[in-house]
């Protein structure tokens, strides 16, 4: 049996603590001093650096809608989105004060999980790789066949190849 890619459930977890934070505030943002505003920034910067899944070491990884763009944000800053000890730091920091809230309990918790998940996957030696695109190959004309037919195609016996007088001629 294969080994266990911790980060693709550390990922999904994280993700849906990130919509949890977004969706519990989401409609009373309140004064933007307010714990719950920060909540839902804290929410909604999980959800981007979580939504593109990482490239899994075997078989195909499913790529979510729209992807590739946020795939090149986290490329871009490098080994602090690409280590998983990094987030799950961050996870952990970002579901402490959201404690004190009973409106965010939930993704509290989920983020909670999630860190647990990346610390464990950092353990175990995984880092998040970007989902490169293949280029597509291009078919090449006359490409179908391989090689030449060494035989010549077969031919009805000598009987039926003559031909058959035409009547009423």
């Amino acid at each position: 049996m294969g080994q266990i890619e911790w980060a693709m459930w550390a990922n999904e977890q994280a993700l849906a603590a990130g919509l949890s934070e977004c969706g519990r505030v989401w409609g009373v943002w309140g004064t933007p001093e307010s714990p719950r505003a920060l909540k839902g920034a804290a929410g909604v910067l999980v959800c981007l650096l979580e939504y593109p899944r990482s490239k899994r070491k075997k078989g195909s990884t499913m790529e979510r809608c729209g992807q590739k763009y946020l795939t090149a944000v986290v490329k871009l800053l490098g080994p602090l989105t690409r280590n998983y000890y990094i987030r799950a730091i961050l996870h952990a920091a970002l579901a402490v004060p959201a404690g004190f809230l009973l409106s965010t309990i939930l993704g509290t918790v989920c983020l909670g999980i999630a860190s647990g998940i990346y610390l464990l996957a950092a353990v175990r030696g995984e880092e998040w790789r970007p989902i490169e695109q293949k280029p597509r190959e291009r078919p090449q004309v006359g490409g179908t066949i391989k090689q030449p037919p060494s035989n010549p195609p077969p031919r009805p016996p000598p009987d039926a190849r003559k031909k058959q007088p035409e009547v009423g001629g």
